[in-house]
């Protein structure tokens, strides 16, 4: 049997903010709803404001159109849930070709308990070439409910 050691992933190893894209020149925008007072900008532009909120529960998408294909090596969602014990599921996912096909980076579920968990940020590192379309689905409460979506930060490296 062959074997090998690696290096573990430090913790500690925070991407530069420098790096993240600048996705208000670099990309448009597309959401299915949008509270007036939490705009989808909150969650995308490192102003320190509170994040997106959906206008009302239910699944939600948010779609950033790149005006050029990207090379993405670093995507970091937050959530934040300080109020409702609830199931959440978000699937990330990109396009090569502008929306028409997409391939799933991930897919994954988070507990939601004000008592204990009440934030969740992942780090995907990934490797994307030509990236024209990402998108991320976000069902609030897999086990239904009148939960709304929100998400404090999303960024793109």
């Amino acid at each position: 049997m062959r074997k090998r050691l690696i290096a573990p992933v430090r913790q500690d190893q925070a991407h530069p903010d420098h790096d993240w894209l600048d996705l208000e020149r670099l990309a448009e925008v597309e959401i299915t709803s949008e509270d007036p007072s939490h705009p989808i900008e909150s969650a995308l532009l490192p102003d320190g404001r509170p994040g997106w909120r959906a206008a009302g529960p239910g699944r939600q998408s948010i779609r950033l159109l790149f005006s050029n294909p990207q090379r993405i090596r670093w995507i970091r969602l937050s959530f934040v849930e300080p109020s409702i014990e609830r199931t959440q599921e978000y699937l990330l996912r990109w396009s090569a070709d502008g929306g028409h096909s997409f391939r799933d980076i991930v897919r994954q579920q988070w507990n939601f308990n004000p008592g204990g968990s009440s934030t969740e940020t992942e780090d995907h590192h990934v490797d994307l070439s030509g990236v024209t379309t990402l998108e991320l689905e976000i069902i609030p409460n897999i086990g239904g409910g009148n939960a709304v979506a929100s998400l404090a930060q999303f960024r793109v490296a």
